[in-house]
């Protein structure tokens, strides 16, 4: 024997069948949460009155997936779609009708503060142009700064996990590494050490004039390669006034004074010596 549901009245809204057969306009009282992130994705659990049977939830004009809507029409249930930050209507369409709109919030999620855990390689040339990858979190957008110089090529992986680029000049020694992004900055352990290019062997093509006055005062140039910073002695006695181009292929000096006869002609620099083939003839 069934006992028949008397219709449900709500002063001020149309009269409505009993529970089972719950029919009319879909109305909305709340969505639970009332906001969300903007990715969507996140289970939104709207409560109502005939809500059975929804055919599509928007948010903002957006459809959202509905996974469940409960017989009797009391409830259901909507993963948010993406969407800009703001409040936003939310109505539940059925066969029925058009829902009423309750707000619903997306909030923008803060920006996550990003890891830096290694760099490498570590070390590199001052005169930079060392390709280098750096591995961490939270990298996606990322400015890298070697003591405060931008790296150069900076690309970052999908997953914002690694990132890679080209070092810029810098001085000897050890320099800070920076990662910065709209979540924040983090400074890479260890940093990045810049080394000094340590120049080849001085090489001696050509020693102009090959001979001179044992008094010294005669000027001489040395033509080569390797040259910067060089010094050079005649006999063991230094050439004076030494001054090189900027390229380190011309050396310009006055001799010493001397002995008569063949003195050994000796060039230095950071990375040895060199004798030159003939050395020099004092008369």
């Amino acid at each position: 024997m069934s006992i028949p549901i008397p219709p449900i009245s709500i002063p001020g809204l149309p009269g409505l069948p009993g529970l089972p057969g719950l029919s009319g306009p879909p109305l909305l009282f709340a969505a639970t949460p009332p906001f969300g992130p903007t990715a969507g994705g996140n289970v939104v659990l709207l409560v109502g009155l005939n809500l059975g049977h929804a055919t599509s939830v928007t948010f903002g004009g957006t459809p959202g997936t509905v996974i469940f809507s409960d017989p009797i029409g009391l409830s259901a249930v909507v993963l948010a779609p993406a969407h800009a930050a703001g409040t936003v209507p939310v109505v539940v369409i059925t066969p029925a009708g058009t829902s009423n709109a309750v707000n619903y919030t997306y909030v923008a999620s803060a920006p996550t503060t990003p890891t830096a855990t290694a760099i490498a390689p570590a070390t590199g040339p001052v005169i930079g142009g060392t390709a280098f990858t750096i591995t961490g979190t939270d990298l996606t957008g990322a400015v890298v700064l070697f003591n405060g110089v931008p790296a150069l090529g900076v690309t970052v992986n999908a997953g914002g996990t690694s990132l890679t680029g080209t070092t810029p000049p810098g001085l000897p020694g050890n320099a800070t590494v920076t990662v910065t992004t709209t979540g924040g900055s983090a400074t890479v352990p260890g940093g990045f050490t810049y080394t000094a290019i340590t120049p080849g062997l001085p090489v001696v093509a050509a020693l102009v004039p090959p001979t001179g006055l044992a008094a010294g005062g005669t000027p001489v140039v040395i033509i080569g390669s390797n040259l910067t910073g060089a010094t050079v002695t005649i006999g063991g006695a230094p050439v004076t006034g030494v001054t090189v181009d900027p390229t380190g292929t011309v050396l310009i000096g006055t001799t010493p004074a001397g002995v008569a006869g063949v003195a050994a002609v000796v060039v230095t620099n950071a990375a040895g010596s060199t004798t030159v083939p003939g050395g020099y003839l004092y008369i």
